[in-house]
């Protein structure tokens, strides 16, 4: 009864969840030519089945010539539609709401190692990191390209019969490079205006599906490489990167942490997490993320301390939900390791909980 908070029902958007839990998006590299299979549909089955109110796919590319990073990672197009068809069926079937998450690696994909090694990767200023040019500017025609072809894969997915999409702002990829300073260093309008790629994209996402279908964007302070990369380094610089994307069109920011737990401000004596600061600036719905439910194999000796630790973070996040500083609780890697971790929680039989680890990770189950 403690945690039932996370177990209430949400409506986001036109879609109304079972509950506050959300599978987070994992790279799984399963899909050969980027067409996900049996075997892809029924590993999110398996979570959906397992209590998952709301499952966001793996990073899926957008239909762009230097979009995929490797032949294993799924695409989302017209190539791959019957593939995500029944990816979608078996997790409706299954009892949840379902997502793709489009993505863009931009400078970060590897061209070599990528199904189209002659096409040049992508960035808005040719910047890898601050200090370390590798490439061209992408020019304007190429930005709009880019913003069509976000627009198309969510056209793709609302006619597929998913239930919204998600943006993937964060963690250093194509959009995200647009949002930081440290990689755009552009000198026009879409430099002036860092966030004006992401709502740009939001927009024409929205144009091109329904004005109630689920928009998530997901965004983060740290870049791939860099933990202590920063966008925002106050409450009032959050409020002016954040502002504009709200009143674009998104329906939820998914913001993504290290850890869920700990304060994004403390300078300013609050205790609300990335997440918590994102709602309450904007006021629209937020999803936290970020370690939530591990169970690590070197506190597993242990059990019982292993359990003391798991429910005190689960009370956190149950009492959080409850305040209102967030909506919504994402979940990785535990529910690699246990597909059925919210049905187990809701029963209290955490003491059946499974430990993450690298097998989980090599694992499709």
């Amino acid at each position: 009864m403690m945690l039932l908070p996370l177990f209430q029902p949400f409506q986001l958007g036109s879609i109304q969840l079972p509950n506050r839990i959300v599978m987070a998006p994992m790279t799984r590299q399963r899909s050969p030519d980027g067409v996900p299979g049996e075997d892809v549909a029924d590993y999110y089955a398996r979570r959906a089945a397992g209590g998952v109110g709301l499952i966001i796919t793996e990073g899926t590319t957008i239909d762009d010539p230097a979009g995929s990073p490797a032949a294993a990672i799924p695409v989302f197009d017209r190539s791959s539609a019957t593939g995500w068809a029944l990816v979608r069926e078996r997790a409706h079937a299954a009892g949840a709401r379902i997502v793709p998450q489009l993505w863009h690696l931009g400078i970060q994909r590897q061209a070599d190692r990528s199904p189209q090694p002659d096409e040049p990767s992508i960035s808005p200023s040719g910047l890898l990191r601050p200090d370390k040019m590798v490439g061209a500017p992408m020019t304007e025609a190429r930005i709009l390209s880019v913003i069509e072809a976000f627009a198309r894969g969510a056209r793709l997915a609302l006619e597929l019969g998913f239930d919204g999409v998600e943006l993937h702002g964060a963690h250093g990829y194509l959009i995200d490079q647009f949002f930081w300073e440290g990689t755009n260093a552009r000198d026009d309008a879409w430099g002036a205006d860092r966030t004006r790629f992401g709502a740009e994209i939001v927009r024409a996402v929205r144009a091109a599906t329904a004005p109630h279908f689920p928009i998530i964007l997901r965004w983060s302070q740290w870049k791939s490489g860099d933990y202590e990369a920063k966008i925002a380094h106050t409450p009032q610089a959050l409020e002016r990167f954040l502002v504009p994307l709200a009143d674009a069109g998104v329906t939820a920011f998914h913001c993504s942490t290290r850890r869920f737990w700990e304060a994004e401000f403390p300078q300013s004596g609050s205790a609300l997490n990335l997440a918590g600061w994102t709602k309450a600036i904007t006021g629209v719905p937020s999803i936290t993320v970020g370690s939530v439910g591990l169970l690590h194999a070197d506190v597993m000796e242990a059990r019982e301390q292993a359990v003391d630790v798991d429910i005190e973070r689960l009370q956190m996040l149950s009492d959080a939900i409850e305040r209102g500083d967030f909506d919504l609780v994402a979940i990785g890697r535990a529910l690699l390791a246990n597909p059925a971790w919210p049905a187990l929680v809701r029963e209290g039989r955490i003491d059946k909980l499974k430990a993450y680890s690298v097998e989980a990770l090599e694992s499709l189950l």
